[in-house]
């Protein structure tokens, strides 16, 4: 059982690691991402600030899954 949860967080964190940067580009690339005079809008902000969450929760996966399997 160790195994198979670890293999789910290391999935988590690969999966996560692929989707984001992606998503990240194109919400940067969005029109409301930036205001007329250039500066980031609250929404590029907020969408910065998430995938950034993720992209740690994806990290944390990684480490437990990598310690689990290597305790198991």
């Amino acid at each position: 059982m160790t195994v198979l949860l670890a293999t789910l967080l290391l999935a988590n964190a690969v999966f996560n690691v692929l989707v984001w940067p992606t998503f990240l580009r194109r919400v940067a690339r969005d029109p409301r991402a930036r205001d007329t005079a250039g500066r980031p809008t609250r929404f590029l902000k907020v969408h910065v600030v998430l995938i950034g969450i993720a992209l740690l929760l994806a990290a944390a996966s990684a480490v437990a899954g990598i310690v689990a399997l290597v305790q198991s």
